[in-house]
């Protein structure tokens, strides 16, 4: 069964720091590029950033540059988002989601799989 499993969400104050783990099962993880997106109340859905699992390459939307990582352990088949520096304007529902297509899945494309989602609350 093709999965995705994410986790490490939850509450944090303004300033504070989360890891969020996205852990793939089913499918060959160096063929995708993985991305995490979210998606606050009464918002649009945003990519927030993507690793490609083959080569390494990364983007990051403007509003978390410099504040987020993300990262792939391949013997692991897992991505990890490190957010430093939370802010109230970061909670959301994330959900990370694998495709194919590297361009794709930073664009926001319509996208191959999909986690559940794991929720972030940054309190002010």
């Amino acid at each position: 069964e093709v999965q995705l499993v994410e986790s490490g969400g939850g509450l944090v104050q303004a300033g504070g720091s989360l890891r969020l783990s996205c852990a793939a099962s089913g499918f060959t993880f160096d063929d995708y590029a993985i991305g995490w997106f979210r998606q606050a109340p009464g918002k649009e859905r945003e990519v927030v950033s993507c690793i490609s699992s083959g080569d390494g390459s990364t983007y990051y939307a403007d509003s978390v540059k410099g504040r987020f990582t993300i990262s792939s352990d391949n013997a692991k088949n897992t991505v990890y988002l490190q957010m430093n520096s939370l802010k109230p304007e970061d909670t959301a529902v994330y959900h990370c989601a694998a495709d194919h297509s590297y361009h794709t899945v930073v664009v926001g494309g319509y996208v191959e799989v999909w986690g559940q989602g794991t929720l972030v609350t940054v309190s002010s």
